[in-house]
C-alpha cells in the first residue's frame, strides 16, 4: 500500500488530490458536537496543502437517501475544518454539478476545498456496480490524484471508498496508515495478556468478532446492552432490560467454547437498573438502583455496570499487556449511568498496557466524559472497520488502496 509519505516526496505541486475523509460528524441542528473526526483528518490535509496540492476533500454525513437533504450537509464540517486549519476553506454546494466543477477549478496551488455530502448521489452507495462505476468516473474528473483517508468508511463498498481509486494513482493518508498499523498490534505479534472490553447495546453486532477473539484474546469483559442476552443464557432473570432472545443460543455456544479454549469471559457480578430509559435530552434524575446481576426485578432494565463490577473489570485490566475496547459499559450519555463506562476508560489510562479505543460510541464517551484523549494509546475513528478488521474480513477500501 503506498503511503502518502510517498506521494509526496514524488511531488504534488499544482495536482488536484482528492481526499475521501469522514467527516461523519453528529450535529445537533447544524452545530457540531463532536469534531474528533475532522480533526483526524487534518494532518493529511495539511501536509498536502503545504505541499502546493489543491485539496478537495469528500466524505459522506448520516444517511440521506440518495438526495440532498439539508440536515445532512457537510457545510457545518466544511467551516469547522477551516477555524482548524486558520484558512478559508470553500464549500461546493453538490458532488459532482457545477458547483462542485467550478470550486475545484477555482482552487489555487496549497488551498482546499470541501464537496458537498457524498451520499446526496445514489451511485455513491449503489449495489449496482454500473451505476457505482458511473458516479466514481464523475468524481474522478475533479481529481488527479487520490488519497484515502476515511478510515470510517473502509468497510464499504461505496463508489468514493472502492470504485473511485482504481480511476486515479491512489495512496494511503495518514489516518489509514495510523489505523491499520494499530490493528495489525492487535492481530500480529500480539502483547499478552491481551483483554477486550466489549459493551454496545446489540449482541449480534458483535458476535463475529466474538468469534474471532475467542481463538486470540486471553480475557472477554462484556458489558453495555449486549451483556443481558449472555447473563440469559447463563439462566439468569434479566427483567425488562435489552435482549436479544433469538441469539441465547449463540451465546451459550460462546461461553462453553470460552471455558474449553481457556479464555476467561467475564460478566457484571452487579448492574444498576432502573424502572424507566432515562432521558437524554434533558438529562433529568433517573432512579437507579443496584443489583446483583442475578436478581433483576421483572420491572427494572438495567442501564450500566455496578460498582462491584467496576471493580472486577479494572482488576482485569490491570495486568493487561494489550487491551481493544469498543462499546460503552452502559448509558453513558446521562450522568446516572455513566460510571461503569468512566471506570473501564480510567481503569485503561491507569494500565501500562497499549490501550486502543475502537471508535463509535467509545471514542464519544471518552470526550464526553472529559477523558484526555491523548493518554490512550489509540483512539479509533471507525468502530464499524476496527470491529471487521478484527473479524478478518476484507475491508474494500483498504483493498483498493492496494497497489
Amino acid at each position: 500500500m503506498k503511503t502518502i509519505d510517498e506521494l509526496l516526496t514524488e511531488g504534488v505541486a499544482g495536482k488536484r488530490v482528492f481526499v475521501r475523509a469522514d467527516l461523519n460528524v453528529p450535529l445537533d441542528g447544524g452545530t457540531i458536537t463532536d469534531d474528533g473526526r475532522i480533526r483526524a483528518v487534518l494532518p493529511t490535509v495539511k501536509a498536502l496543502a503545504d505541499a502546493g496540492a489543491k485539496v478537495v476533500v469528500a466524505s459522506h454525513l448520516g444517511r440521506p437517501k440518495g438526495a440532498p437533504d439539508p440536515a445532512f450537509s457537510l457545510a457545518p464540517a466544511a467551516a469547522r475544518m477551516g477555524e482548524l486549519l486558520g484558512t478559508d476553506v470553500a464549500f461546493a454546494t453538490d458532488t459532482v454539478g457545477d458547483s462542485a466543477r467550478s470550486t475545484v477549478a477555482g482552487l489555487a496551488d496549497g488551498q482546499v476545498a470541501v464537496i458537498e455530502n457524498l451520499r446526496f448521489n445514489a451511485g455513491e452507495t449503489a449495489k449496482d456496480d454500473a451505476e457505482r462505476g458511473a458516479f466514481a468516473d464523475r468524481l474522478a474528473e475533479l481529481a488527479d490524484v487520490y488519497v484515502g483517508d476515511g478510515f470510517g468508511a473502509v468497510h464499504r463498498r461505496h463508489a468514493s471508498v472502492f470504485d473511485l481509486p482504481a480511476r486515479l494513482p491512489h495512496a494511503a493518508g495518514h489516518l489509514i496508515a495510523t489505523e491499520v498499523g494499530v490493528l495489525k498490534k492487535l492481530t500480529e505479534d500480539v502483547k499478552r495478556p491481551y483483554v477486550v472490553a466489549l459493551g454496545g447495546s446489540k449482541v449480534s453486532d458483535k458476535l463475529a468478532v466474538i468469534d474471532q477473539l475467542l481463538g486470540k484474546a486471553d480475557r472477554l469483559l462484556i458489558g453495555g446492552g449486549m451483556v443481558f442476552t449472555f447473563l440469559k443464557a447463563k439462566g439468569y432473570e434479566v427483567g425488562a432490560s435489552l435482549l436479544q432472545e433469538d441469539q441465547i443460543p449463540v451465546v451459550q455456544e460462546y461461553i462453553e467454547r470460552a471455558e474449553k479454549s481457556g479464555v476467561e469471559l467475564v460478566l457484571p457480578v452487579d448492574v444498576v437498573t432502573s424502572t424507566e430509559f432515562p432521558d437524554l435530552k434533558t438529562k433529568a434524575p433517573g432512579h437507579p438502583h443496584t443489583v446483583a446481576a442475578d436478581a433483576i426485578p421483572a420491572d427494572q432494565l438495567g442501564l450500566d455496570i455496578g460498582p462491584e463490577t467496576r471493580k472486577l473489570y479494572a482488576s482485569k485490566l490491570a495486568d493487561a499487556a494489550t487491551v481493544f475496547w469498543n462499546g460503552p459499559m452502559g448509558v453513558f450519555e446521562h450522568p446516572d449511568y455513566a460510571e461503569g463506562t468512566k471506570a473501564v476508560a480510567q481503569a485503561l489510562l491507569d494500565s501500562p498496557a497499549f490501550t486502543v479505543v475502537g471508535g463509535g460510541d467509545s471514542a464519544a464517551a471518552v470526550r464526553l466524559l472529559g477523558f484526555d484523549e491523548n493518554a490512550f494509546g489509540h483512539i479509533s475513528t471507525g468502530g464499524g472497520a476496527s470491529l471487521e478488521y478484527l473479524e478478518g474480513k476484507t475491508l474494500p477500501g483498504l483493498a483498493a488502496l492496494e497497489d
